[in-house]
């Protein structure tokens, strides 16, 4: 049974049926994911599965970059539905800290909370579904498949990130590759490792039938 229909309802009236992988079962999975780290890491399970529902309800990728909307947005809806100020300004600045902002980016966290939740999402980025949501993104942006002419490119800091207009495979050494190293937790670093095999394994597969030896 739903712990917190009210939020839950409202995130599936945003999401349900978005195509760009970011969709309602998107928000499932993450809160499986962060749920399962934070029993482990001893977290608060509330704040946890509160943020990691709320965590996409106004992702920046969808509003020019804006990093605020998606923390106002969560802190908003809470206090609507009477959780305590204390709650919300939590969640708030967990979904602050979540998201991926470029390769020499730095995207630290200040509590064992919200690296459950960053955790669970880029859990969500990786191995086979994060292979999936990849080209599901890619697609919804109208980004090509793969162009061997453009090479991957270690965005500097997140304006450069944000901007930027490359392929879907080169997505993946511009961030999913890289999230393996940037786990928070030693249960999200377990987790990880499974699913980078698949991530690479796809790529090995995907160049030699593309005709590309060695990869990239």
């Amino acid at each position: 049974m739903e712990k917190h229909p009210l939020i839950a309802n409202e995130v599936k009236a945003v999401l349900e049926g978005e195509g760009s992988g970011h969709d309602w079962w998107h928000i499932h999975r993450v809160r499986n994911n962060a749920m399962a780290i934070a029993d482990h890491e001893e977290a608060d399970l509330e704040v946890v599965e509160l943020a990691a529902l709320l965590h996409d309800i106004a992702d920046h990728k969808f509003h020019d970059g804006d990093l605020t909307i998606g923390p106002n947005r969560a802190e908003q809806l809470l206090l609507k539905h009477g959780y305590s100020k204390e709650v919300a300004q939590q969640v708030k600045q967990i979904i602050a800290e979540v998201s991926y902002k470029g390769a020499e980016e730095e995207t630290p966290v200040s509590s064992i909370e919200a690296a459950c939740v960053q955790d669970g999402d880029r859990l969500d980025a990786i191995g086979a579904i994060g292979i999936g949501r990849a080209f599901a993104f890619g697609g919804n942006k109208n980004r090509l498949m793969f162009d061997p002419n453009h090479p991957p490119k270690m965005h500097a800091d997140f304006e450069a990130y944000r901007t930027d207009k490359g392929s879907t495979i080169n997505h993946f050494y511009e961030k999913l590759l890289l999230l393996k190293g940037r786990m928070q937790t030693e249960t999200g670093k377990k987790m990880a490792e499974e699913r980078h095999t698949v991530m690479e394994d796809f790529l090995k597969q995907f160049y030699k039938e593309w005709g590309i030896k060695g990869g990239l």
